[in-house]
């Protein structure tokens, strides 16, 4: 019991720290902390800068190459009593004339995959703020259920009470004593199964926000005015799902054609000057022109291999056209489904709110028994129950709809944010510049700040 005892007021001390908060906070509150706080936000915007560079790496592969070598060796002479040490230093350019456009084709295909990306990041942030949605929610109907549970413990403490002074009287048996008693402890039971779900909806709170929930005020609905055929329409059209997909197969397209590049003859410039240890100096210029004429069939594999992956690119926009379809019509059928439970949950309990009182007064009559009273309480509470539970699951529904529309960012929302822009980065590299030029002491500057 002292064990009991002990877990009830601690689960009491949550319910209250929740509700003596200094500051209500509302569901756009949640939003703003979740999307500034969000560790999986962090981590995506890092895997963009990492494609970013692919395209940075994929342009310095079509320009100059300079480079410098230096060497020197000692070699023994016939003479005994001698070494003889050269020295050379030697600086070299390399210059691709011609490809067939296989470097510019590899930059465009990095630009579709850093496009793609961008998609993820944008489905990113529709499931942290999603799920900041869902965890608010949570919240609030848990704790709606916790005053509910102390309401019906109240409610069959004085139950149980009348029970007893009847019984006292003589007017009820000790079986009404009895089935009353057992409703109360039940009740109690519940009570605290009820606060035990508050407490892990608080800590899953705090995963998804990033801090504690505060006295949550009651959240609306989100306006979903498109009809569901205006809403898939709308969807397979903006989806970053579809837009990564679309990206990938742009990018695999771009491939095939590198894939042909490959069997084409490349020239390029090559040019070095060197001076030895005795600074004679040395130069050669020159034009290269090479191109396969037999590489075992590896470069008509590879050729296939792009065929394929393109394929199979195709097929996944195909897939994920028809799911996003289909989530949308799920989220607009859960919509509805909330919709109509909320509403057929108030009828239910303006109805047995007032069998509820009847029964009771016609209990003091003796015209009913201890069970009808409690029979009545129970259906009162069931219909308040589902009418929490319907209300969540609307709200959460209609985010659902932005989310499968592709809406539910911070954008959208018109959260009070410093929206993170993904193409600033991307401005920053996509020439490729060095690290000693203005733009690469910028980048240095940047990514010293993200990493405070």
């Amino acid at each position: 019991m002292g064990f009991r005892r002990s877990v009830v007021a601690v689960l009491a001390i949550v319910t209250i720290s929740f509700s003596s908060a200094a500051r209500a906070e509302t569901l756009a509150d949640a939003l703003t902390a979740a999307y500034n706080n969000s560790g999986l936000l962090d981590q995506y915007r890092a895997l963009l800068r990492a494609a970013d560079e692919d395209v940075a790496q994929a342009v310095g592969a079509t320009l100059p190459v300079l480079s410098w070598v230096a060497n020197a060796k000692s070699t023994s002479p016939r003479a005994p009593d001698s070494d003889l040490i050269t020295a050379t230093a030697q600086i070299s350019a390399d210059l691709t004339l011609y490809d067939s456009g296989a470097g510019l084709l590899a930059v465009e295909a990095q630009k579709e995959l850093v496009l793609g990306t961008r998609e993820a990041l944008r489905k990113v942030e529709q499931t942290v703020l999603l799920d900041a949605v869902t965890a608010y929610m949570q919240v609030r109907s848990d704790s709606e259920f916790v005053a509910l549970r102390q309401s019906n413990v109240r409610v069959l403490t004085q139950e149980f009470r009348a029970a007893q002074d009847r019984f006292d009287v003589g007017e009820v048996t000790r079986t009404d004593v009895a089935l009353a008693q057992a409703r109360l402890a039940a009740a109690r039971s519940l009570l605290t199964s009820a606060q035990g779900s508050l407490a892990r909806s608080a800590e899953a709170y705090v995963t998804a926000v990033g801090h504690r929930p505060n006295a949550l005020r009651p959240a609306t609905p989100a306006p979903v005015s498109k009809s569901l055929a205006d809403a898939k329409a709308f969807a397979v059209r903006n989806h970053p799902d579809i837009l990564q997909a679309q990206h990938s197969v742009s990018a695999a397209e771009l491939n095939i054609r590198r894939g042909e590049t490959a069997m084409n003859p490349t020239v390029s410039l090559g040019a070095w000057i060197g001076v030895d240890q005795d600074f004679n100096v040395g130069r050669e210029i020159g034009i290269t022109a090479s191109g396969p004429i037999y590489s075992g069939g590896r470069l008509s594999s590879q050729l296939r291999q792009y065929m394929s992956r393109r394929d199979a690119e195709r097929a996944s926009l195909h897939v994920t056209s028809v799911q996003v379809a289909q989530f949308v019509a799920n989220a607009y059928s859960f919509l509805e489904v909330a919709r109509a439970s909320a509403q057929s949950s108030n009828d239910q309990i303006a109805a047995a709110r007032v069998a509820f009182r009847g029964v009771r007064e016609e209990a003091t009559l003796g015209a009913r028994t201890t069970l009808d009273v409690l029979n009545a309480e129970q259906e009162l509470l069931s219909a308040q129950a589902n009418l929490i539970a319907a209300q969540a699951d609307e709200v959460i529904a209609s985010y659902q709809v932005l989310s499968t529309m592709g809406l539910l960012t911070a954008a959208h929302l018109r959260l009070p944010v410093q929206q993170y822009d993904p193409a600033a980065y991307y401005n920053l590299v996509k020439d490729a510049p060095t690290i000693t030029s203005d733009q690469g002491q910028a980048l240095d500057r940047v990514l010293k700040a993200i990493g405070q």
